[in-house]
């Protein structure tokens, strides 16, 4: 009597502490980019750790597309059971549901927000022999009767939306010429194809420090170490360009608080890795985390945030 009483007792704790459902089968943590970029080496990176801390596989699904929309709705289709997650970003998780009119999920309701990992800085170049030494002389290039061109790594990028808010605020002229990624964007910005271009300052700080780009602003904080003569953009008179690329774990919606919090603890503790650390620093990520009710509330910031920049900038697209 005395044992199936206890026993009694102690299903509702163990119910209410669920482990991830089938521990010997993989996670599967879908990327929606290609194979090699920013976000496909911090989703490595932490992966394999956290795959350590867990006890089970993490595999890595790349998904690219349509803005990171591939790759959000497969894993909207997951079940809520810790198998499934996503390594979400400021698109996908947020200016998605502004620029999209037919987005088919939404932002917030479709998923649960497991962990922010990371951000990226986004910077502001132009080609090495550019008249553009500053961001006012930029500003200045595209009110004397000449009209600018911008690249973007795509219509409806953060790169997009970015340069775009510039050109609003700023009062200037300037043409979007969108491309499909941002190496071919920062490749003919070098070239001078176009005047400027604002990009993850992964993907442009090597042609800087090769002076085959002249760095006009960060969005970062605080001057970055190895760019002491790189002023930030409240420095350089454009606070509202201090827009980070961020980067956070989803699951499907549903998911169990106690689970959210295990897969969190262990993407977490992958960040406190050394090896992890001079990986991801090597990639230019500022390590940023943030546990699932912190998380969450950041991406309702954030949500706001971009909605505003898209109505300002009157950026849509199909979805």
């Amino acid at each position: 009597m005395i044992r199936r009483r206890s026993l009694a007792a102690a299903l509702p704790a163990l119910l209410a502490a669920p482990a991830l459902a089938q521990s010997d089968r993989p996670i599967r943590l879908v990327v929606p980019a290609p194979p090699g970029g920013p976000t496909d080496i911090l989703a490595r990176v932490t992966g394999e750790r956290a795959a350590a801390a867990l006890g089970q596989p993490v595999v890595v699904d790349n998904r690219a597309g349509a803005g990171g929309v591939i790759g959000a709705e497969a894993a909207m289709r997951g079940a809520p059971d810790g198998l499934t997650l996503i390594l979400g970003h400021n698109q996908t998780h947020a200016s998605n549901q502004a620029m999209m009119p037919r987005l088919p999920y939404h932002v917030v309701n479709s998923f649960t927000p497991v962990a922010k990992l990371a951000t990226v800085h986004h910077a502001t170049v132009v080609p090495a022999g550019s008249r553009a030494r500053t961001m006012a002389e930029l500003v200045a290039l595209g009110r004397d009767g000449g009209r600018l061109s911008y690249a973007s790594s795509g219509a409806g990028s953060a790169s997009h939306v970015i340069s775009e808010t510039f050109v609003r605020r700023s009062g200037m002229s300037a043409t979007h010429v969108p491309y499909r990624g941002a190496a071919p964007a920062a490749t003919d910005t070098v070239a001078g194809v176009v005047d400027f271009y604002t990009s993850t300052f992964p993907t442009v700080a090597g042609l800087i420090r090769d002076g085959r780009l002249r760095a006009l602003q960060v969005g970062a904080p605080a001057r970055l170490a190895g760019f002491p003569d790189l002023p930030t953009s409240a420095e350089a008179g454009v606070p509202f360009m201090a827009v980070d690329a961020w980067f956070g774990l989803f699951a499907p919606a549903g998911l169990p608080a106690p689970m959210a919090q295990r897969i969190a603890d262990a993407f977490l503790g992958a960040l406190r890795d050394a090896e992890a650390q001079r990986r991801l620093a090597a990639a230019a990520f500022t390590l940023d985390p943030l546990g699932p009710e912190a998380f969450a509330a950041f991406q309702r910031a954030e949500v706001a945030r971009w909605a505003e920049m898209v109505d300002l900038t009157g950026v849509k697209l199909e979805g």
